[in-house]
Formats: structure tokens, sequence, C-alpha cells
């Protein structure tokens, strides 16, 4: 996962994947984090890559303890192959004094979803993310996410504009 010249990309960013997903009106899957108000409380599957693990399989890992969806149940549309990095705003810094990690650093996958809402659970495997979810189009995301990750957002709603058909 270098950057081609032997150097790792955001060393201080935690390796971390994303997931958006379609379905056949061509709307994206959007979680409303569990137990959590305010404006901002929506985002799409996201967790931590381990270390060794392919980003991908962690994305279709993340995807299932986070849904409840199994690989079986999508089928890839594409990804985005760089790291988009975003930092933690200082308040997210000092909930985290014992975390070295200076922000977050994603690969960004997206798929069809072929199965029906019936397949979603969201209590798969605790700790539950989400509470809740809704279909929209990709283009309305970004104004619906925390501020501090907007521009990550904003990336993947430009390159993953066209797959929306």
């Amino acid at each position: 996962m270098s950057d081609g010249h032997g150097t790792e990309p955001f060393p201080e960013h935690r390796p971390n994947v994303g997931l958006v997903l379609f379905n056949g009106a061509g709307k994206v899957w959007l979680g409303k984090r569990y137990a959590q108000g305010g404006d901002y409380c929506w985002q799409f599957p996201q967790g931590g890559i381990d270390p060794g693990e392919d980003p991908e399989a962690a994305g279709l890992r993340e995807l299932y303890e986070e849904t409840g969806i199994t690989e079986d149940l999508v089928e890839p549309l594409g990804t985005i192959e760089d790291w988009i990095a975003y930092d933690f705003p200082p308040e997210v810094l000092g909930q985290r004094r014992k975390n070295r990690w200076k922000g977050q650093k994603q690969r960004w996958f997206a798929y069809r979803f072929i199965g029906t809402d019936t397949c979603f659970d969201l209590k798969a495997v605790p700790p539950q993310e989400f509470e809740a979810f809704k279909w929209v189009e990709l283009s309305s995301v970004p104004e619906l996410i925390i501020p501090w990750k907007r521009e990550v957002y904003e990336q993947v709603a430009e390159a993953f504009a066209g797959l929306a058909g």
C-alpha cells in the first residue's frame, strides 16, 4: 500500500476503508449512526483495515459487520485507487489521546446491492454501528455529512457519480 516509491502515503493516518452501496434505482445507502443525534449523524459504512488485510477484503468485512450484508449480495462497480485522507478536528483528537493517529486515510469501493431491504441486519455484529438507513441520491450525501469529513465525501461522490445508472 505504498505510493510506488517505497513510502507510505499519510503515515500519521489510520488505514481505513469506505463503501458506497448503490441500489437498482441508482440511489446510495446511508446509515444513521447508532445513538447519535444532531444534524450530521449519517455516513457510509467504513472501518479500519487490519494489519496485512487487503483493502477490498476489509471493505467487505466492514460491510457485513455494520449492515449484515454478505458478499453474495453485492457486485463490484468501482474503486478509488488512491488514498483519500482527513484529519480529526481538535475536539476528536482530544477524545483520542491514547490514539496515535492524526486522522484517517481511506480507500473507497462502490458496489451494486442486489438484495432487498429486508437483507439488512444492523445488529449483525456488536457493537451496533447504525440504527437506521435510507436510500438517497449520491449528490445529496456530502451536505448530510459531518463537516470535517465532507471534503472526502465530495471526492467520493464525484468519483462514483457515473455509477448511479
